[in-house]
């Protein structure tokens, strides 16, 4: 008659031993080769200790009406400019050029947070002036709230030259985040919440172009504008203005930051344990083969029966 089996269940069986004896020894050297090559080997394949981290975020960003603009004519001292800041425009003296300035920032996907900020700037001139060089600096607030908590001031440089005389200058680009290091993780940074151009100084040298990009690329955070496609008209009309529009457009960042300690801990954890699974399913075969071939002397306890409450 075919038999089978219709249940089966682990016996456990027991083994003694003394403390000072060669069981007991090669238990303690079989728990350390289970233990800490684990430890070493996630450490040493890189990884294990989570140095820094990255998230993705749509900045909460406002244009704040500030504005620095210098245009360039076809000698070195025909120049003129324009500022939001009333000491450099009292500097500027018969170089001041008051322009109509046109702004709006629009939220595309409607989640609170402006996607993109348009502008339209015409700047008066003579018909015997040309203008072959423009330099605008744009400025925002900057905000991060996610994972890391950042309230910056920040800028857009915009700039474009042209041999020959414009009438119009057209920019689409992307205020993108620059980061020479990650950011820490915890507490409100607002080291760089200062002005980028320092409008209550009377210093001609605070208004330099060169020592504002100086200061500012001296941040650990910054921001950039970025744009492929310029566009250059040329042929002004008598009596028209030179004009400068674009598109300034937020885009969602990959922001870098040093991972807390409870996230330091949850990575290094898997990580030991994926490898230490394998070395308990190795050591458990060993131990086995070992004490149940007396391999090291030990005491088979008496295999007990089970009983049922």
């Amino acid at each position: 008659m075919v038999m089978y089996v219709v249940h089966t269940h682990n016996v456990r069986q027991k083994y003694k031993t003394h403390i000072c004896s060669r069981a007991t020894l090669f238990q303690f050297f079989v728990i350390s080769l289970t233990f800490i090559p684990p430890l070493i080997i996630a450490y040493v394949t890189h990884g294990f200790w989570l140095k820094e981290s990255s998230f993705r975020e749509q900045p909460d960003v406002r244009f704040k009406h500030e504005l620095l603009v210098v245009l360039q004519g076809n000698t070195p001292g025909s120049f003129m400019a324009y500022s939001t800041f009333q000491n450099f425009n009292h500097l500027l003296q018969e170089k001041l050029r008051i322009p109509l300035i046109k702004s709006w920032e629009t939220d595309g996907n409607l989640d609170g947070k402006y996607d993109s900020l348009h502008f339209n700037i015409e700047i008066p001139l003579s018909d015997s002036e040309a203008i072959h060089s423009v330099q605008l600096l744009l400025i925002f607030d900057y905000k991060l709230y996610k994972y890391v908590r950042l309230q910056m001031e920040s800028m857009a440089y915009i700039h474009h030259s042209s041999p020959l005389a414009g009438a119009e200058f057209s920019t689409v680009g992307k205020l993108i985040l620059q980061q020479s290091g990650p950011l820490p993780y915890k507490g409100q940074h607002v080291l760089y919440n200062v002005p980028v151009i320092d409008g209550s100084s009377s210093n001609v040298d605070a208004y330099k172009l060169y020592d504002i990009f100086t200061a500012y690329t001296q941040r650990n955070v910054t921001t950039e504008y970025v744009s492929f496609h310029p566009v250059w008209t040329t042929g002004r009309a008598a009596g028209q203005p030179f004009v400068i529009k674009g598109t300034v457009y937020y885009p969602e960042e990959t922001i870098i930051y040093r991972p807390g300690f409870w996230q330091l801990i949850k990575m290094a954890w898997i990580q030991y344990l994926a490898i230490l699974f394998i070395f308990l399913f190795l050591f458990d075969r060993v131990k086995r083969f070992v004490f149940e071939n007396q391999v090291v002397t030990t005491v088979p306890m008496k295999i007990e029966k089970e009983h049922l409450d």
